[in-house]
């Protein structure tokens, strides 16, 4: 992919690796246009870089319609669409919570769907373009507390891959990006150990490298992306039983 003078649309861009990565693309040459729902953050980021920010909340379907075309407007089009908006909420087995459940639906998976639809209809018309999605290596395994997260990042996985092979004789690609830990206010909250914790520049860089590069999927770090893959190979019961132990042992200690 060509980054330089390609016109970028991403949500979720106003901290983390949104933001990060739309600092790396502006300084790549691409034209950014940056969507999150804190306006403030998006216009100070905005004149840092020259960027056009457009503030969206992307569980409203008729706002991200609507954002996506007022970025249309300004940029002349949009050739990369990078759907990085993401809500994360710790589940409890003794105060279960349908709601906490129901905003990473429709902010992780739902936010995605909307944000493919208001791009698609150009792209297929273009026969061109780019579909990013940010999904997670939380995606690849049941961990423990994330029985909404997981289910969300599993979905966008598998959403983006059957869009991949739907999309490929269209000239259209798709990439599925998936992060190990970042430091971001997603991660900030955390107690539990996080191994191998990059920051946002960091995974901003590795991100850009792999859409220069065409790759269909970009997973970090390598530590993270080897323990992840390598744990969809352990059967389930195994699994199930590591994880509890680990998880009784630390909230016991």
């Amino acid at each position: 992919m060509k980054l330089g003078g390609s016109r970028v649309w991403i949500t979720g861009a106003s901290s983390g690796i949104g933001e990060a990565l739309a600092a790396e693309l502006a300084g790549r040459g691409a034209r950014v246009a940056i969507s999150a729902r804190r306006a403030e953050l998006l216009e100070r980021q905005a004149q840092r870089h020259r960027m056009v920010p457009v503030a969206l909340d992307v569980s409203d379907r008729a706002a991200v319609l609507a954002a996506a075309a007022t970025v249309r407007d300004e940029l002349g089009g949009i050739d990369v669409a990078i759907l990085n908006a993401a809500a994360y909420g710790r589940m409890d087995v003794a105060a279960w919570d349908p709601d906490v459940f129901r905003r990473q639906v429709d902010v992780n998976l739902m936010g995605m769907v909307y944000g493919i639809e208001a791009v698609l209809p150009d792209m297929r018309r273009a026969r061109a373009g780019s579909i990013v999605g940010m999904a997670s290596v939380a995606g690849y395994r049941g961990l423990p507390s994330s029985q909404a997260y997981g289910p969300t990042k599993a979905a966008q996985i598998n959403l983006l891959e059957s869009l991949r092979i739907d999309l490929r004789p269209l000239g259209i690609a798709v990439t599925t990006v998936c992060p190990g830990f970042v430091r971001t206010d997603l991660t900030a909250g955390n107690t539990f150990r996080m191994p191998w914790m990059l920051e946002p520049a960091d995974a901003a860089r590795r991100i850009a490298d792999g859409l220069a590069g065409g790759k269909a999927e970009i997973v970090f770090p390598w530590q993270m992306m080897l323990a992840m893959k390598a744990a969809r190979l352990v059967p389930v019961r195994p699994w199930s039983e590591i994880l509890s132990r680990q998880a009784t042992t630390r909230h016991l200690s």
